[in-house]
């Protein structure tokens, strides 16, 4: 049980506030759109999941006595509601998967552009690191991914296990669209990066390959 606050509580803090950022994201786009019943919906997310986090800073906010625990809570309770709201609108509106990619691609866009302002990329590792400090997978303990190559050309790995799914499985909805989503996020990252290096996403042998290849 954690009792005191290091670095990694704030990177990962950060991220759960990002993954929350894209939530906010959907809403707002929801709401413009008018197709939608925004507010009966969020009345039955948050009865279920809990609202997003307050705009505060951790040390005002986490359960000191048990830090761990409430980061993990965030990190479910996140991916609830963000599985919940995909998979309402997606059912109401399959055709508005392109706007959801949009939003995506929007966001890891713009942030991959803050990178490329501030550093530059030599190698394929550098992004792969870039991109864990917004992709969620779990807790850190989980180490659901797993190196298959590193090189000057090409970073590669797997996921061993997919987190997301039972929370989609739970608002009976496909996890393929968070895949999708996130795809869409992850190569509009790197692109905005203006490097020589591309992603790549497959299954093999029942698990989800990675590589970043140039």
């Amino acid at each position: 049980m954690s009792l005191f606050l290091g670095k990694i509580h704030y990177w990962l803090f950060n991220k759960i506030k990002w993954f929350e950022g894209l939530e906010e994201n959907i809403v707002d786009w929801a709401k413009e759109k008018g197709d939608f019943p925004v507010d009966e919906w969020k009345k039955e997310i948050y009865n279920k999941y809990g609202a997003p986090i307050e705009n505060k800073p951790l040390e005002e906010i986490v359960d000191t006595s048990n830090i761990h625990g409430w980061l993990q809570d965030k990190i479910s309770r996140g991916e609830g509601r963000q599985s919940a709201w995909v998979t309402k609108i997606l059912k109401s509106s399959p055709e508005s998967i392109k706007d959801l990619i949009n939003i995506f691609e929007k966001q890891g866009g713009k942030l991959g552009s803050e990178y490329a302002e501030k550093s530059t990329v030599s190698a394929p590792m550098e992004i792969y690191n870039m991109l864990n400090d917004y992709i969620l997978e779990g807790m850190p303990c989980d180490r659901v991914n797993e190196t298959l190559e590193n090189s000057e050309d090409t970073y590669s790995w797997i996921t061993t296990s997919c987190l997301h799914e039972p929370y989609w499985q739970k608002e009976m909805g496909d996890v393929n669209n968070f895949y999708i989503l996130r795809e869409a996020w992850i190569k509009s990252f790197i692109k905005a990066l203006n490097t020589p290096f591309n992603y790549y996403t497959f299954i093999k042998n029942g698990m989800r390959v990675h590589e970043i290849k140039r």
